[in-house]
């Protein structure tokens, strides 16, 4: 068992903190919701995934086109500020930043602009400490690194055209050219890497005053990469492509009880006989990457470790895949190999057969029990996995993840039998203004080691606060915590659940 004692946490991700500049980042909010958790009992901050976004994919976290970068929309300006990189004044704005969710064209091209002023300050600095620290993060993170600068800094000489669409030479990634084109756009290549070297900087400062309180990050690692990104560029032969660059196997899931015709996601799917030529090293090192990066570590569609449902390239729906089998095992041995502690947590929801759940067991991986699916009322109701009577200590419950309706949202629209079941189950006369309380004290109460509960199940907000509806288009991951909106009433009211229940 991975989680050492019965503990608690909350899911926030980094782009719903307050603050001055429109999108939550790695600043002076984030460090006072570290002493929030704290100060609530809470061990755990859950996260999503790190990597650059982009508005061309809907701005998901998780769809990157790198699999290793960090974003660089998460630096921190004060922070900037406090490396003498920009002054108090250059924060300065005339924009007027929404406080309820991210505007993510304005906040990019604010940035973008203020990223700009912080490296050209860089450029003319001589400060010894962050040249220094510069140096070791190159050496540190040059596994990666030095191919992502170049395809940021080729992608936007090219007009944001896919690498596929590049000049040959460059597409192929012949030595020479990749070289001369590097010394033409040198500026470019050079502010791309500053940024991920300043995004690491904040990041494990952070990391580090959170674990000084002790609170570990829980991360989150997305099982595909986008065919337009830097790891499919740099590593063709992993992944099903063909002679073009294009691919021949595109990723999804099969028809289900709310896809009549599956979910075509489109990332290609990989080679899995060129993995194993070296060994799986790109998976192995994703792994390793993201393990060092957070204390907990869940991969998503953990399933596709077992079998993953391959669609052939110019199919308009995901209903012909077939189920491809998965090297797992393979790799998880080898991942365990440095990292005997295995602090992972397996997505293991939707349709989970045995291979997964074996897998699951063979490295003692916990799973996720999401309330939200306890109450649906049919007649095989209390066999549900979900139900609290039936959770295993060695799991991971949620009310709701990223992906779910807040609470408060979900009673809005439930079945009167799904509300009628809830409040037999639990002897409470439901409304909807106790909903959140009632679940939250069941995640608390449960048996599962650890109990992560989204903020907005805190504060009970509705619908306006959902982070994702999955396969809908705009409005996605733009939810934002107002300043002030989680405050000492709320906080110390957790704080008692959270010790009442054993948690803290």
């Amino acid at each position: 068992m991975i989680i050492p004692k019965r503990s608690a946490g909350l899911l926030l991700h980094i782009t719903s903190l307050p603050s001055r500049f429109g999108i939550g980042d790695l600043g002076p909010a984030a460090y006072e919701f570290a002493d929030l958790l704290q100060q609530t009992g809470q061990r755990y901050w859950q996260i999503l995934p790190l990597n650059p976004t982009e508005i061309s994919s809907g701005n998901s976290p998780y769809s990157s086109h790198s699999a290793f970068a960090g974003n660089p929309l998460l630096i921190s300006p004060e922070l900037l500020v406090k490396d003498k990189l920009l002054q108090k004044k250059d924060l300065d704005t005339e924009l007027t930043f929404n406080d309820d969710h991210v505007d993510f064209e304005q906040v990019i091209n604010f940035k973008k602009e203020i990223l700009q002023k912080a490296f050209e300050n860089y450029k003319a600095s001589d400060e010894k400490e962050l040249k220094a620290a510069h140096k070791a993060f190159r050496k540190e993170h040059q596994m990666w690194l030095n191919d992502f600068v170049l395809f940021v800094a080729f992608k936007k000489h090219f007009e944001d055209k896919s690498w596929v669409e590049w000049p040959e030479e460059i597409k192929q990634r012949q030595e020479q050219a990749m070289q001369n084109l590097a010394k033409e756009l040198a500026s470019d290549v050079d502010k791309e890497e500053f940024l991920q070297f300043m995004f690491y900087r904040q990041w494990e400062q952070l990391k580090v005053y959170c674990q000084d309180k002790n609170v570990a990050f829980f991360g989150d690692m997305p099982f595909y990469v986008s065919h337009d990104s830097a790891d499919v560029w740099s590593n063709p032969a992993y992944f099903k492509l063909d002679k073009d660059g294009k691919p021949t196997g595109l990723s999804g899931v099969p028809p289900d009880f709310f896809s009549e015709t599956g979910q075509l996601w489109g990332t290609p799917v990989f080679d899995w006989k060129e993995l194993a030529k070296n060994n799986y090293d790109w998976w192995v090192r994703r792994i390793d990457h993201n393990l060092r990066l957070f204390g907990l570590l869940r991969l998503d569609h953990f399933r596709a470790f077992s079998a993953y449902w391959e669609v052939a390239a110019g199919e308009e729906t995901a209903m012909n895949g077939k189920w491809k089998q998965s090297p797992g095992s393979d790799i998880l041995h080898l991942v365990q190999q440095n990292h005997p502690e295995m602090t992972i947590i397996a997505e293991d929801l939707g349709e989970i057969d045995q291979p997964v759940r074996d897998l699951m067991h063979e490295f003692d991986l916990p799973g996720m029990l999401v309330l939200l699916f306890a109450f649906e009322s049919n007649e095989k109701a209390f066999e549900s996995s979900f139900q609290p009577h039936n959770h295993t200590r060695n799991s991971i419950v949620y009310t709701g993840t990223h992906d779910n309706s807040t609470v408060r949202a979900w009673f809005d629209k439930a079945a009167a039998a799904d509300k009628r079941l809830l409040g037999n189950y639990t002897f409470q006369d439901v409304t909807k203004d106790n909903v959140h309380e009632i679940m939250v004290r069941l995640a608390l109460s449960s048996v599962a080691q650890l109990a992560v509960i989204p903020v907005q199940d805190v504060l009970g907000l509705g619908a306006e606060a959902t982070m994702n509806k999955p396969s809908t288009g705009n409005g996605n991951w733009e939810w934002r915590l107002r300043p002030g909106q989680f405050g000492k009433q709320q906080a110390k009211h957790l704080g008692e659940l959270t010790e009442l229940y054993g948690r803290a």
